[in-house]
């Protein structure tokens, strides 16, 4: 009976992690993954051809809103994903006014976090990282309603959800192998916020993300895999063409290099007169240390 035992162990607040299970890296785990991440893939072309007032800019404003209340409450890594994901999916099958871009955003992580999290978001709490924008009753309205638009099929698979039958084919040591799966994570969170990664199937993201990550920690432990190997054992894996693997793994290069550029500039004043709300590569790359969710003052700037 002991391999029926679930072995957890406290993290930090709002996380608990069980010990690591073999047969989530088994190829029959992976295959299945491959196959229904079709399912949950984002109609690419729904700003341009289907919502009329939103725009991928407050889509960008929103989900980086959206990932740092998921760092102020220490959510675990696969909650802002899914959330980005319920968000864009719905955006495909409703037309919405950009005045309630927030509200959709916020219902997402609620239900995000019912399924992924140890500790689910409370309305209330929610209401609250909205400065009391969106009430509970329209909260618990919206979540019916989305949950019906997406015909209760939430659970979507996303790039996390490869990470591990990745990294358990590739020839890392266990610290590599963490450390690798740190920085994944955080690419991952990156691409959520950016449109253009959302038109890519999960896999492909989180090989490329992982790839990018092994790149940039290889620049320090010359032992690691060299880019073309990487690459070839990421096809190998994921059946992905190397040619579009490393022309996602090097967006994601710009997108970091991009992020580390502007986090080095002068600290500007945003039109609503708070600090510019960059995503910045810093503290194992997450956000600034002391950074709070700026929101919803930030984010009322797509209402204009």
């Amino acid at each position: 009976m002991e391999e029926l035992l679930c072995f957890e162990k406290k993290v930090e607040r709002n996380t608990c992690t069980a010990s690591p299970e073999p047969i989530l890296t088994s190829d029959r785990v992976l295959q299945n993954l491959l196959q229904l991440e079709e399912r949950y893939y984002t109609n690419s072309s729904y700003f341009a051809c289907f919502q009329s007032d939103i725009k991928p800019y407050m889509r960008e404003k929103v989900t980086d809103w959206m990932w740092e209340v998921c760092e102020g409450e220490h959510c675990q890594q696969d909650v802002f994903p899914l959330a980005v994901n319920c968000m864009d999916r719905f955006l495909s099958v409703v037309k919405l006014k950009r005045t309630q871009l927030q509200l959709l955003g916020t219902v997402c992580l609620l239900l995000a976090s019912k399924l992924r999290q140890v500790m689910p978001f409370s309305a209330r709490k929610l209401c609250h990282y909205t400065d009391n924008s969106v009430t509970e009753e329209e909260l618990l309205s919206w979540e019916l309603l989305v949950l019906s638009r997406l015909k209760w099929d939430i659970y979507a698979v996303i790039p996390n959800d490869f990470l591990e039958p990745l990294l358990h084919r590739l020839p890392l040591s266990e610290e590599a192998r963490r450390k690798t799966r740190g920085h994944a994570e955080v690419f991952i969170n990156m691409c959520s916020t950016e449109f253009t990664f959302s038109m890519y199937p999960p896999s492909m993201v989180a090989a490329a993300s992982v790839g990018a990550a092994v790149q940039g920690l290889s620049r320090h432990q010359r032992e690691w895999l060299s880019s073309r190997e990487l690459l070839t054992r990421l096809h190998h894996i994921t059946g992905i063409e190397i040619d579009c693997l490393r022309h996602c793994s090097e967006q994601i290069e710009e997108m970091i290099a991009s992020n580390i550029a502007s986090s080095q500039k002068p600290h500007t004043l945003s039109p609503t007169g708070k600090g510019g709300n960059n995503k910045m590569v810093a503290n194992n790359g997450l956000k600034p240390e002391n950074s709070k969710p700026e929101t919803p003052t930030d984010v009322q700037d797509v209402h204009f």
